[in-house]
C-alpha cells in the first residue's frame, strides 16, 4: 500500500492576496528594543526583526538601557532561534578620534552575527562597506533621505536599505518606490519629531548636547509663545506649538505595502516592554490581514489599549500629506492615554464623571493642566462608587471616582476639566504575560516530510521559512505491520507535539509504502532529533569576512596624502571672509563693506537673479543656497537656481549634489550634510565639492582635530551665526496664523508677517519659512567662534563664514563685518570681537559649540 499525503495541518495563515504577491521583499515588522525585556516582548508578539543600540555609544537613544557588546552573541542567538533578525543602531555622527573604536565594535558585531547596522554618518557607511562588504548597511532616518536622488547617492556608499524621513506622504513614498529598487523602511507608529531627523540642532544650541549624538533634550515638547510683528498673540490654551501628536498608521498598512514599503517600523527604544508587546500585537495583526487581502480596522477597545501604553494623541503623521492643525493641536505635549470625559462635580477627594471608558480601582488617571507649571493633578483610583454602591470596576457611565486623600488641595476650577485614563494594571499584567513566560509564545513554523517504507530506516526532511533545510534518518528499521499500520494521522499527531521548543508543525507530508508499523517511542525519538537538529542548524552563524588589518589608520593616512589627488578649493595665502545674506538689503550692505565672496539664502528664490547681478557688478563671487530638504516633484526649484546666473551653489542635500554634478555646477557642501570626520569629508570632496562646511556638532577640540587630518583648503568654517535649531516640515505660520491646513490654502502668512517664538526663559527665537514652506527656528542668540580663529589660521584654513539673520541698519551690518575682517587680519582678538558685539547689545552672544570641550551628558 502506498499513501501520499499532500496536505497536513496548517497552524497559521499563509494566504497572500494577488494584490500583494508582487511585493519585492517579504513585509517586515520591525520593533524597538531598549533592553532585554523589550527584545523578548518584540519576539513573542510578532516582530520579524528588532533594532537596538549599544551602551558603548554611537546610537541615537543614549538614554535607553541598551546592550553591551558582550551581550551580542547571546542576544543574536535568541533572536535567530525564533527566526527574528537583529539590527544594531550606529546612527549618530562619529568624530575623528572615535573611528578606530567604531571599527573595533563593528568587527564584534560581525562576529556575533548581527544582521545589519543602521548608520547616519556617510563616512561610516563607506567605512563599513570597505571593512565588511557582506554586512548589510541601512541608512537611518537620521540621514534625512527624502528623494530618489538621495537614495541613489546613498547606494553609492553600499547602503542596502533606506529608512525614509517621517515627513513623506504615501504619494511621495510611492513615487520613490517606483523610481528606485532600494528596499524602503518607514515608521508606522510612535513619537514624531517636529524637526527632520538629522537636521535638529536645538539640543546642541540650548544645552551643549546633540540629537545627532543620541542626546536629544526634547525641547520640542516645551511650551512656546507666539510673537507676530512684535505683538504677543493670544492662542488660548495652544502653548505646545512644536509638539506633534504620535504617529499611528495601523489602518494604512495595506496602502504602505502597496506603495512598496518592505519594513514597517515602530518607534520606541525608550518605551516599556509592555508598550513593545502591545504595539507589536496590533501591527502584526494588521500586516497579516493586509497580506491576506483583508485589511482590518482597529476596534475601539483595541485602539484604547494602544493609547494606554503610550499616546500623546494618535494621528497619521504626514502619511496623508500636511495638515498642520491636526498634527500639532498644541494643547499638550505629555502622554495622556485615553480621554474619560470632563468633571461634572467635585466633593472632597472625589469627582463625578460620565466616563466613556471602563475604569477599575488601581487605574491611573490625570486631569488636564500645565505640567511645566506644576498644575497637573493625577494619581491612582482609590475607590469607585456607582449607583450608590462601591464597585471594583465599571464599564463606563456615571461614576464617582475617589483619589488618595489630599490629592485636591483646592477644588476651584476643577469642574469642566478633562480627565484621562493613563494606566491599566490589568492590561499591563496581560501584556507582561506574553513575554515573561519561560515557554515561547512565538513559534517557528516547520514543514515536515516523512518517508516510511517497510524494511527501511525512516527518512525525515524539515524546512523552515528562514531557509533552514535538513534531512536525517532513524536508526530504527521498520517492519511490515501485522495489525496497526502507520497512518498519516499518527505522524501528524506525534510530530505536532513540539511543545517546549520554539517550533510548530505547519504542514506534514508523508509517503508511506508497504504498510509499515512504527512504535510511538521511535516517533518520539525522531521528534526529539528533529528539534535538536533544527536548533543546531539554525544556531550556526554564517561567517562573514572583515578586512584583516585595522582599516581606519590606513584610510586616515591616505587622506593626509590627498592634497593633489582630490579637487580642492582655489585658495589664497590670505584668510578671507565669506558672508551669507538672507535678503537683498543684507547683500547690498555686505557688498558695500568690500566683501567679495557672498552667499544668497533668500526666502524668494526669484530674487537670486537680481542678487547675481548685484554681486557681479561689484566683482564679487556669489553662491546661492539650495533648500535643506528636497522631495519628489521639487526638481523645478533646482532648475530655477541653475538659471539664476550665480557662480555656484551652497548645497544642503544629497539631491542637490546629484543635480549639481549632472549640470556641472560648482558647489560647496554645507553644514546640513553633517560632515564630522575625515572619512565623510573625503567622500564629499570625491563627489566634487569645492569646499566643505564642517558640522555644527563639533566642539572646539573636535573641530581642530578634524582640521588637522584633512587638507586645509577643503574647509570652510562658520564663525558667526544664529544656530538654525528646528528645521521642520510643520509650518507654525499655517497652524497659528491661517484658517488653512497646508500650503494649498494657507494664504502664505509667512510672506506678510515676522514671527518669533518665545521660550520659557524669555528668549525670542526668529522663525523663517523657505520656498518649500518648511520652517526653521533660529536661536535668538548669536554664536561666535571668534576665539578659535587663530588656531584654525595656524592650521592653514583660509575660508571663514559669517551668517546674517535679521535686516539691520547699515552701520550695524558694517560693524559686524568689520570686526571679523579685523579678526582675520590680526587687528583684533577673538575675545575682543565677541565682547564688542555683546557691548553693542544688538544680540546676545554665546560661544556655543565652538567653546571649549564639553561634557556630552550635560543637562539642558
Amino acid at each position: 500500500m502506498r499513501v501520499l499525503q499532500k496536505e497536513g495541518m496548517t497552524h497559521q495563515s499563509t494566504a497572500t492576496s494577488e494584490k500583494y504577491s508582487a511585493t519585492r521583499q517579504p513585509i517586515e515588522l520591525l520593533a524597538p528594543a531598549g533592553d532585554w525585556d523589550c527584545a523578548r516582548a518584540a519576539v513573542e508578539n510578532g516582530a520579524d526583526a528588532i533594532y537596538f543600540g549599544l551602551d558603548v555609544g554611537f546610537n541615537a537613544r543614549a538614554r535607553a538601557t541598551n546592550f553591551h557588546l558582550d551581550d551580542l552573541p547571546r542576544l543574536m542567538a535568541m533572536l535567530h532561534h525564533q527566526s527574528v533578525r537583529g539590527y544594531v543602531t550606529l546612527n549618530t555622527l562619529v568624530f575623528t578620534d572615535e573611528l578606530a573604536k567604531l571599527e573595533s565594535h563593528v568587527r564584534q558585531l560581525v562576529s556575533a552575527g548581527v544582521d545589519a547596522v543602521l548608520v547616519q554618518d556617510l563616512g561610516v557607511a563607506k567605512l563599513l562597506r570597505q571593512l565588511c562588504p557582506e554586512l548589510d548597511v541601512h541608512a537611518s532616518t537620521q540621514m534625512t533621505i527624502t528623494s530618489a536622488a538621495a537614495i541613489r547617492m546613498a547606494a553609492q556608499l553600499g547602503v542596502r536599505r533606506v529608512v525614509l524621513a517621517r515627513e513623506l506622504s504615501l504619494k511621495e513614498i510611492r513615487s520613490l518606490s517606483a523610481e528606485s529598487p532600494m528596499p524602503l523602511e518607514v515608521f508606522v507608529h510612535g513619537a514624531l519629531c517636529v524637526a527632520y531627523s538629522g537636521q535638529c540642532l536645538t539640543s546642541e544650541s540650548f544645552g551643549g548636547r546633540s540629537a545627532n549624538r543620541g542626546q536629544c533634550a526634547q525641547a520640542c515638547r516645551l511650551p512656546y509663545e507666539l510673537i507676530c510683528d512684535g505683538e504677543d498673540c493670544d492662542l488660548g490654551d495652544m502653548k505646545y506649538l512644536l509638539s506633534p501628536q504620535d504617529l499611528a498608521a495601523y489602518d494604512l498598512i495595506a496602502d504602505l505595502i502597496d506603495a512598496g514599503v518592505c519594513s514597517m517600523k515602530i518607534e520606541g527604544r525608550l518605551k516599556t516592554p509592555e508598550y513593545v508587546a502591545n504595539i507589536c500585537q496590533h501591527y502584526r495583526a494588521a500586516i497579516d490581514a493586509a497580506l491576506a487581502g483583508q485589511p482590518r480596522k482597529l476596534s475601539v477597545p483595541e485602539q484604547r489599549d494602544m493609547e494606554l501604553s503610550f499616546s500623546r494623541g494618535f494621528s497619521r503623521g504626514w502619511l496623508e500629506g500636511c495638515d498642520h492643525k491636526r498634527l500639532v493641536p498644541g494643547l499638550s505635549s505629555a502622554k495622556r492615554g485615553v480621554l474619560m470625559g470632563a468633571i461634572l462635580q467635585v466633593r472632597g477627594d472625589a469627582f463625578r464623571i460620565d466616563s466613556s471608558v471602563p475604569l477599575a480601582v488601581g487605574d491611573g488617571i490625570v486631569l488636564e493642566g500645565d505640567r511645566f507649571a506644576g498644575r497637573e493633578i493625577g494619581g491612582r483610583i482609590y475607590e469607585l462608587v456607582q449607583l450608590g454602591r462601591k464597585v471594583p470596576s465599571v464599564t463606563g457611565g456615571m461614576v464617582e471616582v475617589f483619589l488618595q486623600r489630599g490629592t485636591f488641595h483646592e477644588q476651584e476650577g476643577l469642574v469642566g476639566k478633562r480627565v484621562w485614563k493613563t494606566d491599566d494594571p490589568k492590561l499591563a499584567r496581560r501584556l507582561r504575560a506574553t513575554f515573561e513566560s519561560p515557554d515561547a509564545h512565538k513559534r517557528v513554523p516547520v514543514d515536515v516530510h516523512v518517508n516510511v517504507t517497510a524494511g527501511q530506516p525512516i527518512q525525515v526532511t524539515a524546512t523552515c521559512p528562514d531557509g533552514t533545510h535538513l534531512q536525517f534518518s532513524s536508526d530504527h528499521v521498520t517492519e511490515a505491520a501485522r495489525k496497526h499500520p502507520l497512518t498519516v494521522a499518527t505522524l501528524e499527531e506525534q510530530f505536532a507535539r513540539l511543545g517546549g521548543s520554539v517550533y510548530q508543525l505547519a504542514k506534514l507530508d508523508a509517503t508511506i509504502d508497504g504498510a509499515p508499523m512504527v512504535p510511538l517511542s521511535v516517533l518520539g525519538v525522531l521528534r526529539k532529533q528533529l528539534i535538536e537538529q533544527l536548533d543546531a542548524a539554525r544556531a550556526t552563524v554564517t561567517p562573514r569576512e572583515c578586512q584583516p588589518e585595522a582599516l581606519v589608520p590606513q584610510l586616515l593616512d591616505c587622506i593626509l596624502e590627498l592634497d593633489e589627488e582630490l579637487p580642492e578649493a582655489t585658495s589664497s595665502a590670505q584668510a578671507r571672509l565669506i558672508v551669507l545674506c538672507r535678503s537683498l538689503q543684507q547683500l547690498e550692505q555686505t557688498l558695500a563693506c568690500g566683501v567679495r565672496e557672498v552667499i544668497a539664502d533668500f526666502h524668494d528664490l526669484r530674487q537670486y537673479a537680481q542678487a547675481a547681478k548685484l554681486a557681479h557688478a561689484q566683482g564679487a563671487n556669489l553662491l546661492v543656497s539650495t533648500l535643506r530638504i528636497h522631495k519628489p516633484g521639487e526638481d523645478g526649484l533646482f532648475r530655477m537656481l541653475a538659471k539664476s546666473g550665480a557662480d555656484g551653489w551652497l548645497v544642503r542635500s544629497l539631491a542637490g549634489i546629484e543635480f549639481a554634478l549632472r549640470e556641472q555646477i560648482p558647489f560647496v557642501a554645507d553644514f546640513a550634510l553633517n560632515i564630522a570626520n575625515p572619512l565623510t569629508a573625503q567622500q564629499f570632496m570625491a563627489w566634487g565639492a569645492k569646499r566643505i562646511t564642517l558640522s555644527y556638532d563639533l566642539n572646539r577640540a573636535q573641530l581642530i582635530q578634524l582640521a588637522s587630518f584633512i587638507p586645509s583648503a577643503w574647509m570652510e568654517v562658520v564663525i558667526h551665526q544664529h544656530m538654525p535649531m528646528f528645521h521642520m516640515e510643520h509650518c507654525v505660520f499655517c497652524s497659528t496664523l491661517s484658517p488653512g491646513k497646508n500650503k494649498s490654502d494657507c494664504g502664505r502668512p509667512c510672506d506678510r508677517h515676522d514671527v518669533k517664538l518665545r521660550d520659557r526663559v524669555g528668549m525670542e527665537h526668529v522663525l523663517h519659512a523657505d520656498i518649500g514652506c518648511r520652517n526653521t527656528l533660529f536661536n535668538a542668540q548669536a554664536q561666535s567662534g571668534a576665539e578659535i580663529v587663530p588656531d584654525l589660521l595656524s592650521l592653514g584654513l583660509t575660508a571663514f563664514r559669517i551668517e546674517l539673520l535679521r535686516d539691520a541698519e547699515p552701520a550695524e551690518t558694517e560693524q559686524l563685518i568689520q570686526l571679523y575682517q579685523q579678526l582675520l587680519t590680526g587687528e583684533r582678538t577673538g575675545a575682543d570681537v565677541w565682547r564688542t558685539l555683546r557691548a553693542d547689545n544688538r544680540v546676545g552672544v554665546t560661544r556655543g559649540t565652538l567653546d571649549g570641550p564639553k561634557n556630552p551628558l550635560a543637562i539642558l
